[in-house]
């Protein structure tokens, strides 16, 4: 389990699996895209106060295991890391 976070009246430890594909599971996650692909998570999520804790892109889907805020719903997390 990882270390707790303290809010002003809080202390939490939010942990979410996030899992997506790409559209008919195409292997497009291959080489420099992937590259590129863990870049834009890892920059959007620093941006974001969100912490990676494990993660995996394979040839058509990405893994990630993160920590974040309670002030951070799981469906804009998505839609932030989704839309870089």
């Amino acid at each position: 389990m990882g270390a707790l976070k303290r809010g002003n009246h809080t202390v939490y430890d939010i942990q979410y699996h996030m899992v997506w594909t790409t559209k008919y599971r195409y292997r497009v996650f291959t080489g420099k895209i992937a590259e590129r692909l863990r870049e834009l998570l890892r920059q959007g999520c620093e941006a974001r106060g969100i912490k990676i804790i494990r993660g995996g892109i394979g040839s058509d889907h990405v893994h990630m295991l993160i920590s974040c805020p309670p002030t951070l719903a799981p469906c804009k997390i998505m839609q932030y890391l989704k839309g870089r």
